[in-house]
């Protein structure tokens, strides 16, 4: 029986995991990386970075494990949300470092959505309050703050991206742009009644939806690793932001049940519930609802 393997991409670490078929954890390595902090107020993380301890990390658990990919059956994926990274999709290059969830630097951006009477179109349709933790405002800081990037976009060559997406785009080196409901639905542009980025708040932010992932449900095929990474073409079947994932993993199934989790920051989550999602192909999955969120 083939092992599963789990990436959980934190704010200060990555971790990686390997499970048994019966969900008992075998092996895990961990790796902090550097925290920056340019201004006060400021956080960033360094793309690359995350990716080469993140890589790291999930080389030596095998290796500790006298694995290889040959078996490990999927690969999973949790990650610190809202963390906004921008890249080049030639070259696969960031083009600034992640600013991190926890940055304030786009205060000034929210406050004048705010004064503009922004806040009740993008709460009804998100879910969200305009704040600076979200990752719309993140791009169009970026956008706006880095030479060359407003170029880029307008040429099509720039890729946007939660944490979870960034991995996935190297873990299949280059091939697969996506995310999940969980990761789209905290960047403000996600549309949860539609299911789907909202055109709308994109021409509010003035960002293209060519630069964003195709948004998948949580669990199901994102794509397969370059088989240079692990000798194999693993498939990766699975992606939740880490508060989503945490809430599921407390075992918090029934409607109204809340987990309150303590890492970077304090997070209560409460499960509001199923509702089926149709599309014009017919049923596609079961969407979580996800109420009363507070970070402190």
């Amino acid at each position: 029986m083939g092992r599963i393997l789990v990436i959980d991409q934190g704010t200060t670490g990555s971790r990686a995991i390997i499970f048994d078929e019966h969900g008992e954890r075998l092996f895990m390595e961990y790796k902090e990386f550097r925290q920056i902090y340019p201004k006060p107020g400021w956080v960033e993380h360094d793309p690359m970075e995350i990716w080469d301890v993140t890589l790291d990390v999930t080389k030596r658990v095998l290796a500790n494990a006298n694995m290889s990919g040959k078996d490990i059956s999927a690969i999973g994926i949790t990650n610190q949300r809202e963390t906004t990274t921008l890249w080049d999709k030639n070259t696969g290059k960031p083009l600034y470092n992640s600013i991190v969830w926890a940055c304030r630097r786009t205060t000034d951006i929210c406050q004048d959505l705010i004064s503009k009477g922004y806040n009740e179109i993008f709460n009804k349709k998100t879910g969200l309050i305009i704040d600076p933790v979200y990752s719309a405002t993140k791009i169009r800081w970026i956008m706006d703050n880095v030479d060359g990037v407003k170029e880029k976009v307008d040429r099509d060559e720039v890729l946007f991206g939660t944490i979870d997406s960034w991995l996935l785009w190297n873990l299949t080196g280059g091939n697969v742009h996506a995310t999940d409901f969980s990761n789209a639905s905290r960047t403000m542009l996600f549309n949860v009644k539609d299911i789907k980025w909202d055109e709308e708040l994109l021409k509010i932010m003035d960002i293209p939806a060519n630069m964003l992932p195709e948004v998948k449900p949580s669990v199901g095929l994102f794509g397969y690793t370059d088989k240079k990474l692990f000798g194999k073409e693993i498939p990766i079947t699975g992606i939740a932001g880490d508060q989503q994932a945490a809430l599921f993993g407390q075992t918090c199934f029934e409607e109204g049940d809340t987990k309150n989790t303590y890492g970077t920051s304090c997070v209560p989550l409460m499960f509001t519930g199923t509702k089926p999602v149709f599309t014009d192909k017919g049923l596609l999955t079961l969407a979580w609802g996800y109420n009363n969120e507070v970070k402190y």
